[in-house]
């Protein structure tokens, strides 16, 4: 069951799509808002632990290539290992 976050989030997605010109009228209707301000009405979701674990460890010499054409790059595979261990 949905909890009241997942059915405002269904809710707003619903509106947009009857406020968006995809029933074929010729131009915009007036109730449609410009993408600036429709970014403003929606609430941004939390990061997850995932998410802060890679903005934590990305900077960090054990989880960047250090050779190659990836040389610089996050090593996402090394950082999914070092996350599941940390979940013990």
């Amino acid at each position: 069951m949905p909890t009241d976050r997942e059915r405002e989030y269904y809710r707003m997605g619903y509106e947009d799509g009857i406020n968006s010109d995809i029933f074929g009228s010729k131009g915009p209707s007036r109730d449609v808002k410009p993408l600036k301000q429709l970014s403003k009405l929606k609430p941004k979701r939390k990061p997850s632990a995932w998410n802060k674990f890679v903005k934590v460890n990305s900077k960090k010499p054990r989880f960047r290539y250090k050779s190659g054409a990836k040389r610089g790059k996050v090593n996402l595979k090394a950082l999914g290992i070092a996350y599941r261990k940390k979940k013990r």
